[in-house]
């Protein structure tokens, strides 16, 4: 894989499962993330054509700052992904003010950045790719607890679909990808704010791998969308055909 990656969030869970799969298909690659040994564990792994860049992508400065490193570093960008996000573990009833600007900076604003910073550089190029990686619940908000998770995550999914239009006509060699993951055995419940159950201890998790593999294939053969775990599409079809049955069993499962 000849190309140059720039893969946020990759100390830790899908993005470093991301960054040694990428790796090991031969790509260049420009891994953020704040935790800096976490970080550059993973990069040493990949090999000497990773660049750990410790940075956070909710400021649009060190977003575009990890940018023109990687221009620095390999003088291209092929690809960028906007890995990083963070979970909620509060209902609607018990969110705040500072609760649902969390989860926008985290898991919205975060990846506007990437977009708007990578945008005029594939514009002039003429091609490149942007993948978000969302998640199920931007498309089924089954997860009460999650609330403004999911209602982030749905943000992202609207905002990558009108660029994806915007785009269709003046830049065809542009694509944005969004990538929808379900439970994945990381330590994302763990980190969530409110804390919460343990992703790891979930059933049918799938392994942060698996999940990697599916945004990985997407880099390779782009298109605009994809689930990483493979009943996903076919409960996100059967929510929208009768949402009042599948919130009652959503609520079922919830007060249990």
């Amino acid at each position: 894989m000849d190309k140059v990656i720039v893969v946020t969030g990759a100390s830790a869970g899908i993005g470093a499962a991301l960054a040694r799969q990428l790796a090991a298909k031969g790509a260049k690659l420009v891994l953020a993330a704040r935790r800096q040994p976490e970080l550059e564990a993973v990069a040493a792994a990949c090999g000497p054509d990773a660049r750990a860049v410790v940075a956070d992508v909710t400021s649009r400065e060190q977003v575009q700052k990890l940018f023109d490193t990687a221009l620095e570093k390999f003088g291209r960008v092929d690809v960028w992904v906007n890995n990083a996000g963070r979970g909620i573990t509060r209902l609607f009833s018990e969110l705040s003010e500072d609760d649902l600007d969390a989860m926008w900076r985290d898991n919205v604003k975060s990846a506007f950045y990437g977009m708007q910073v990578v945008l005029p550089y594939f514009k002039a190029r003429g091609a490149g790719q942007i993948v978000n990686v969302s998640s199920g619940l931007g498309r089924m908000p089954t997860v009460p607890f999650r609330s403004a998770y999911s209602a982030a995550k749905h943000a992202l999914n609207a905002l990558s679909a009108c660029l994806r239009m915007e785009l269709a006509g003046s830049h065809p060699g542009l694509t944005v990808s969004v990538v929808m993951p379900g439970p994945v055995a990381t330590d994302f419940g763990a980190s969530a704010l409110g804390g919460g159950p343990d992703s790891r201890s979930l059933p049918n998790v799938q392994s942060a791998e698996d999940a990697a593999a599916v945004i990985a294939d997407v880099i390779e053969r782009p298109r605009p969308e994809a689930y990483t775990a493979p009943q996903m599409q076919q409960q996100v079809e059967a929510y929208y055909q009768d949402v009042a049955k599948a919130e009652q069993a959503a609520a079922a499962r919830f007060r249990r």
